[in-house]
């Protein structure tokens, strides 16, 4: 990280970070110079999210400018149809973290659990509005929704199937039919359950009897009352379903249309 010096200061000494970030004679030279070192890093997501944490600084920057430029980094596509609907609600950290981070899941009133799991960090992820389609209730096809295939959690104690867990968001969700339809509906907010991207309020579209069980399942790899997902003020979804456990034959024979994107190594494509 580069600094500056004051003119009664000589170059020979180094000044603390503290002394130098926070100091208003001091800071970091030029932005591009911070871009460009994230650039060689591939835009990690680690370590934008220690660096953002060092101060307000930082994470200031970060979130003025930084973020944006890691998911389109990543999802240059996927970042252009959202950017066209306008502003992205609930800013751009919460969709990075919801382009990296398996939320984790726990029992709700309509679907129990043994136990919860927390939220991870996900090495690679695909995001299809495709399947996006099939989450979506008849009257809600004009919508445009980007969802995850199931990141995969092996139950213990005998249980008969897997817990998958996925998450999307929504282009434009303020106009919406979904949306729309949910306040038509006078829908309240689920009791207790918040969007594990942005903190904000969500809606149980399983109480909104908004899901289409049956495509949604059949995209999962589920069966059709084993599966429920919220969608929250700023469109960000999160769901959980129950996964058929795949044979060894079964997952040998597996051919994905779409590689998953690897956004360590810049393998692959994200939609």
């Amino acid at each position: 990280m580069l600094m500056k010096y004051t003119s009664s200061e000589s170059p020979s000494r180094k000044p603390r970070l503290t002394e130098s970030i926070d100091s208003p004679e001091s800071g970091i030279l030029d932005e591009r110079v911070l871009v460009l070192v994230f650039e060689s890093l591939k835009w990690d997501i680690h370590a934008l999210s220690k660096t953002a944490s060092v101060n307000r600084r930082l994470f200031g920057l970060a979130k003025r400018l930084l973020w944006r430029k890691l998911c389109v980094h990543h999802a240059p596509r996927m970042m252009s149809t959202l950017i066209e609907a306008g502003r992205i609600m609930g800013g751009w950290h919460a969709l990075a973290k919801l382009l990296f981070f398996c939320g984790g899941c726990e029992s709700t009133r309509h679907f129990k659990l043994s136990h919860h799991w927390p939220g991870h960090f996900v090495k690679s992820t695909r995001f299809s509005k495709t399947s996006g389609r099939s989450f979506l209730s008849g009257r809600c096809t004009g919508d445009v929704l980007y969802v995850t295939d199931p990141c995969e959690h092996v139950t213990k104690g005998g249980e008969q199937y897997d817990v998958g867990i996925y998450r999307g968001v929504f282009r434009g969700f303020m106009k919406s039919r979904t949306r729309e339809m949910l306040i038509s509906r006078q829908v309240d907010f689920e009791a207790g359950v918040r969007c594990p991207y942005c903190g904000a309020r969500v809606w149980s579209m399983t109480a909104a009897r908004m899901i289409p069980r049956r495509s949604a399942a059949r995209r999962l790899g589920s069966s059709d009352n084993a599966l429920e997902y919220f969608v929250c003020l700023n469109g960000h979804m999160h769901g959980t379903c129950w996964l058929v456990r795949l044979s060894s034959d079964d997952e040998e024979g597996e051919d994905s249309e779409n590689g998953p994107y690897d956004y360590e190594n810049g393998n692959g494509r994200m939609l």
